[in-house]
């Protein structure tokens, strides 16, 4: 074997990142295609998430309630005919939707069993995310990469935010402090050590933020499907290994990734974050609906709440 200096494997190191950059940027104008008709499928479903409350926005009349203080009637409006109308504003509020996709080389895996590679299912899934939730009025930002936007060419932003990111490929997210009105998408196969899946997901949720976590596994990755002599790679660096009769490994691997997932979900649980296992040979927009229920739910939350609070400050 040739022996190699430092700046050989930067070169190395350079050309594998160029390669992969040059990869993603020939397959974005595809999974752009496809997630806008992911979304489409999912926005045609949808009755949408405007509701009434606090804003500056008008949104609609409705009939004045009996008990109703008289302030609140549009007397202009109810002027055009013999029923009294109040004026609703639509609701809003500083609501942000972070998406953390995990670009890091062990995303590129994809057997024959799956339907895409995992890297090309978690951004898919990630843009028409935020085609949906901008369509519904939602900001949605990209730690370390892209500002939160209601832009309605939200697809595009993103995408030319990832084909141009020249920053390392990791597999967690940057530290950063999200705010308590915010959610947070983490998009992952999550094979990092377990140790630093905790420490990431505690800072994330330290300040309150409400979060979502998806594990994007590739179906190989949970049946294990292998058997004979076959050699396995470390894709991020860690090395390879050889199994005499891969078969037999099966059992110890399933319990090993029993034990890791749980413990995740031991972690998301004390963070009070959702947890999701998607297979990328199921739908996308399987998960999207999934993820647009989950989000809906914690909107739904935070409206309550803000709305007690606002009703605590005015008694």
């Amino acid at each position: 074997m040739a022996a190699f200096s430092a700046s050989d494997d930067e070169t190395v190191a350079l050309g594998r990142a160029a390669g992969v950059s040059r990869a993603l940027a020939a397959a974005m104008p595809r999974l752009v295609l496809e997630a806008r008709r992911v979304s489409a499928t999912v926005i045609h479903g949808l009755h949408g998430r405007r509701r009434a409350g606090p804003g500056e926005n008008f949104w609609q009349y409705r009939r004045f309630v009996s008990g109703e203080s008289a302030a609140s009637v549009d007397w202009r409006r109810s002027a055009r005919d013999e029923h009294l109308y109040v004026r609703e504003q639509e609701w809003e509020a500083a609501h942000t939707v972070w998406i953390w996709v995990d670009r890091s080389p062990s995303m590129a895996f994809a057997s024959k069993l799956a339907q895409a590679p995992k890297l090309d299912r978690a951004l898919v899934v990630a843009l028409a995310l935020a085609e949906v939730l901008v369509q519904g009025g939602e900001r949605v930002g990209i730690p370390g990469l892209m500002n939160p936007t209601a832009s309605r060419n939200v697809i595009d932003k993103i995408g030319q935010a990832v084909v141009h990111d020249v920053g390392e490929r990791v597999s967690l997210p940057p530290a950063f402090v999200p705010s308590p009105l915010s959610e947070f998408l983490l998009l992952s196969d999550l094979w990092s050590p377990i140790a630093d899946i905790r420490e990431r997901l505690a800072r994330l949720s330290a300040a309150g933020a409400h979060g979502h976590v998806v594990q994007i596994v590739d179906p190989a990755e949970e049946t294990f499907p292998y058997s004979g002599r076959i050699e396995f790679v470390e894709p991020e660096g860690a090395g390879a290994i050889t199994a005499g009769r891969a078969e037999s490994w099966r059992g110890d691997y399933e319990a090993r990734v029993d034990l890791h997932r749980s413990e995740i979900r031991a972690q998301t649980g004390r963070c009070g974050w959702s947890f999701i296992v998607h297979r990328t040979d199921r739908p996308a927009a399987e998960l999207l609906l999934h993820l647009h229920a989950r989000l809906s739910a914690g909107r739904a939350a935070f409206s309550r709440n803000s709305s007690r609070a606002t009703h605590a400050r005015s008694a």
